[in-house]
């Protein structure tokens, strides 16, 4: 059989073409700028929907640059990242995987929540994170160098932590790392107006019950509430549906089973929702 290396990589689909609305908290703009400028890989730590993805999509917007994102979880393998040969009628074909692809084309690569990747699979980007700034292709049998365009950026929530899933030293120090964390009660009224549709008011009221929810984290809540499921719950309030309802759906009923929790919650809605 006659292997067929794949030397195009299309990345038009990887554009971001708009301006994704994301409003900043802090400096975190200006460190991941001064990151990018340096070849620093970055590191994003923060809760589930605190906006780490929209700020990766913001940044790739401002930067120029094709954002290729992976979605890590405890089944990919470092062929899901490198590539692998496909048969393809009587040759076989090498198809790139999307951290090859990103190397490549000096995109943006996102790794989202990291640390769900297996271990013999974490250590892949080790090269791409030092000053060497290479790739091994061990089944081609060559060396990707990366352009000064490419960057690599990780992301996981250090709530979710356990020893079998946190970043060890040799990775860990490799990242300039940021803390996220869910935006100021006026900046997230803003966003989750924005994003749902509905008034300030009603979007300020929401997010007064998510800063209350998630004050129970302290008392048997895994996790509080995200902006995401704010936005959601604004979402279907803009389509008509009944307020109460609406957080019992998107905020309640998402972040916990427990009867008893759930109880307790649905009395804050009540107290504060009219």
């Amino acid at each position: 059989m006659k292997n067929i290396i794949c030397s195009e990589q299309p990345v038009e689909e990887y554009i971001i073409t708009e301006e994704p609305y994301y409003l900043p908290v802090g400096d975190e703009v200006e460190i991941y700028t001064a990151a990018y400028e340096n070849n620093l890989p970055i590191n994003l730590k923060g809760p589930t929907g605190c906006g780490k993805t929209r700020f990766m999509e913001y940044m790739a917007y401002k930067l120029k640059r094709p954002l290729i994102t992976i979605s890590c979880h405890e089944d990919l393998t470092a062929s899901d990242l490198i590539g692998r040969f496909l048969i393809k009628g009587e040759s076989t074909e090498w198809n790139d995987g999307p951290l090859t692809k990103a190397v490549r084309t000096g995109a943006i690569c996102y790794l989202d929540e990291f640390v769900e990747a297996r271990m013999d699979t974490r250590v892949v980007i080790h090269p791409l994170t030092d000053d060497r700034r290479i790739m091994p292709v061990d089944k081609l049998g060559i060396i990707l160098h990366a352009p000064p365009e490419f960057t690599l950026s990780i992301s996981y929530n250090p709530g979710y932590q356990s020893v079998l899933k946190d970043l060890k030293q040799s990775t860990r120090q490799r990242f300039v790392a940021m803390d996220f964390e869910y935006p100021p009660a006026d900046l997230e009224t803003k966003i989750v107006a924005h994003e749902s549709g509905i008034d300030e008011e009603t979007a300020h009221t929401l997010v007064e019950i998510g800063q209350r929810i998630r004050n129970f984290k302290q008392h048997g809540l895994e996790e509080g509430v995200s902006t995401r499921l704010l936005i959601y719950t604004g979402m279907l309030i803009h389509s008509g549906i009944d307020p109460k309802q609406a957080c019992r759906a998107a905020m309640v009923k998402p972040i916990t089973d427990d009867f008893d929790l759930q109880k307790s919650i649905d009395e804050i809605v009540s107290a504060i929702v009219e």
